[in-house]
């Protein structure tokens, strides 16, 4: 089963010489891998999920199917999360540049991008509340008015002790946003 998070990074130590190293770019794309902390915590999610329909199994066998069809949504609830907890993240594309988050997903169009740009600051730590000094790459709209809205942080569930990863990843979507968004006279 081909997994294309998994090729992300691979794609770009191959095509050293151009930074959008891909041939589709009308398909969505995150330029970078999902980080450890990411995987790791949906992995837990899954597992926890397999327990829960195994529950579920059982209860059906003993006669209970109203709690069995609980336990059973229950798990296929879990599923989802951790499913949509791997989609998290930034995606580009030649129509665009895409956040994708927990609950709420946006959607921007090269043409109301002002600037994505790295920059440092107070960034929060795995997404907790707690904040830490760091980087983060945050996209200006013009639709906004100049509100910046943080894409990725160094602290996140991707990057956390991936520095490197970080700075390849903002240049990346930096380089996306260079060329596809319109310029101004």
């Amino acid at each position: 089963m081909p997994l294309p998070f998994l090729t992300a990074d691979r794609a770009f130590d191959e095509a050293a010489d151009s930074a959008l190293p891909f041939d589709d770019r009308d398909q969505w794309r995150r330029p970078y891998r999902p980080g450890p902390y990411r995987v790791g915590a949906a992995a837990l999610l899954l597992l926890l999920a397999s327990y829960v329909l195994f529950a579920s199994v059982i209860i059906a066998v003993a006669g209970d199917t109203a709690a069995a069809t609980v336990c059973g949504v229950l798990a296929v609830l879990i599923i989802a999360a951790a499913l949509r907890m791997l989609r998290m993240g930034a995606w580009v594309s030649a129509r665009g540049l895409r956040h994708v988050g927990f609950f709420t997903t946006q959607t921007a169009p090269w043409n109301t991008v002002v600037t994505a740009r790295t920059v440092q600051q107070p960034v929060r730590w795995l997404g907790l509340p707690r904040t830490v000094q760091g980087q983060a790459l945050v996209l200006v709209r013009r639709d906004r008015q100049g509100e910046q809205t943080t894409l990725l942080t160094s602290h996140n569930g991707d990057f956390l002790g991936r520095g490197t990863a970080f700075d390849r990843a903002a240049d990346t979507v930096e380089v996306w946003a260079e060329e596809y968004r319109p310029r101004t006279a």
